[in-house]
């Protein structure tokens, strides 16, 4: 296949509905909660005592309103971990809140959760672990399978509208440990048959994992990739396999283009829509520990991250622990109430529906910015001088992920353009930070295309930015 006829395969790649209706929620939260939470472990050994799980102050409507408070649009609740102990009363297993004296052995904090993200509006979504350390069926092979789809079918045909159900490849056993192999294509069916409109997470066929856990992005992401990155084994190996409390703070340096012109055209697989997200946690460990109560993120970092990921064609998934009572801590709720102010910030300070805009043209009946795969620049420009210090760009990804080059400049008392930034991709949103700058102008142009793209685009005025 010709240079020419790759690109224009990749330019023809289009989001699935349930895709775009993910990425549309931007920002999200992971709660991990469970016998970790009692145990003050990471990973749990398996076949911990049930009458250790008892959260007298669980409130989850207090857990939906501080992620709420960030900004957040949705919650995926860790329903099973790795030990094996499941938050509902599984039919399938003892090991389960049923053998518990809280809530007198008849809670369902599934359930809990789920009604309370009904309440606020916010879309819910259910992480299963595939690896079960106290499950005897475990490594038997199909034994195992139908224990697990068994799960996944009480998880998702009880608890009402899924948006993500969160597959990972965590694997402690070791060489000597049980082996499972998966069946993957069952479980995806079973997603699609209950839960035709979610998405089907990192060892899945609908959404990336970027890589780590450490909220590192790339310089440039791409939705459009080569489908074998959508193999669930090859992600699954390069999760976690050891408890060393190192990983979720490991960056690795390789894959750092996944989707590049240059990439594309030297692969010789289909191409996909699988869009990355990032995922990482507001404290050290993905349980709560008393001990990290001090090493809370703090929310420049978090608005770093976000703007990272939101602001790079990505998904945030921010994990916020609940202690052992039940809530989420005083120090983490403080975080989550200043990072969504800042993120109301951002987007309050847009003054590009101010400007003047050139050529007059540019824009169709919506207001989007009509670009082809030739490019072309705006002009956005003010009576007086303004401030700036971020641009941020969206494509409408329902047409494709088209732009691979777009500059900034400002436009300096002499008339000279100077260069603010520059990205080799959009997709989604890409917030581009740069030294606050005074300026009557701002240009974007785009100097490199696949095709027929449509771009919103705001000015960001340097105040808010820190």
């Amino acid at each position: 296949m010709s240079s020419v006829s790759r690109i224009a395969e990749a330019s023809a790649v289009r989001p699935s509905p349930r895709q775009l209706a993910w990425q549309q929620l931007e920002f999200y939260g992971f709660i991990h909660f469970g016998m970790n939470t009692m145990t003050d472990r990471e990973w749990g050994l398996g076949h911990e005592d049930p009458v250790l799980f008892d959260p007298a102050q669980l409130d989850a409507d207090q857990r939906v309103e501080s992620l709420a408070s960030a900004g957040m649009r949705g919650l995926i609740l860790t329903c099973k971990h790795h030990d094996g102990f499941c938050l509902w009363p599984s039919a399938v297993t003892r090991h389960s809140v049923a053998s518990s004296p809280w809530r007198g052995g008849r809670g369902d904090v599934v359930a809990e959760v789920s009604a309370a993200c009904a309440r606020r509006g916010m879309k819910f979504g259910v992480y299963l672990s595939p690896w079960d350390r106290t499950e005897p069926a475990y490594g038997t092979g199909v034994g195992y399978d139908d224990f697990f789809v068994a799960q996944l079918r009480e998880l998702l045909s009880g608890y009402g509208p899924i948006f993500s159900v969160w597959f990972d490849g965590a694997n402690g056993e070791g060489a000597a440990g049980r082996k499972q192999y998966y069946d993957w294509d069952r479980y995806f069916a079973v997603v699609r048959e209950l839960q035709p409109d979610a998405v089907i997470s990192v060892c899945g066929p609908d959404v990336r994992w970027c890589g780590n856990e450490a909220g590192h992005t790339r310089p440039d992401e791409w939705s459009v990739v080569p489908a074998a990155l959508r193999d669930a084994e090859r992600t699954a190996s390069n999760s976690q396999q050891v408890d060393d409390g190192k990983f979720s703070r490991l960056v690795r340096s390789d894959e750092q283009d996944l989707g590049s012109r240059a990439v594309i055209t030297a692969s010789r697989d289909r191409l996909v829509w699988y869009p990355a997200e990032v995922n990482t946690s507001i404290r050290p460990g993905w349980f709560h520990h008393p001990r990290e109560d001090a090493e809370v993120r703090s929310a420049d970092e978090l608005f770093d991250i976000y703007c990272a990921s939101v602001g790079g064609n990505a998904t945030f998934l921010l994990n916020v622990p609940p202690d052992r009572t039940g809530l989420v801590s005083a120090p983490d709720r403080l975080v989550l109430s200043q990072l969504g102010k800042r993120i109301a910030e951002l987007y309050g300070a847009d003054i590009a529906a101010t400007a003047d805009l050139s050529p007059a043209g540019a824009l169709d009946q919506q207001g989007a910015w009509i670009i082809d795969a030739n490019g072309g620049s705006l002009v956005m420009s003010w009576p007086e001088t303004r401030r700036v210090g971020a641009v941020i760009v969206e494509e409408d990804v329902a047409l494709g992920q088209q732009v691979e080059r777009l500059t900034v400049e400002a436009q300096a008392a002499d008339g000279r353009w100077l260069a603010l930034a520059e990205c080799a991709s959009v997709g989604y949103r890409r917030i581009l930070r740069f030294s606050p700058v005074e300026t009557a102008a701002v240009r974007l142009s785009v100097t490199a295309a696949r095709g027929r793209a449509r771009l919103g685009n705001r000015v960001i005025s340097a105040g808010v930015l820190g």
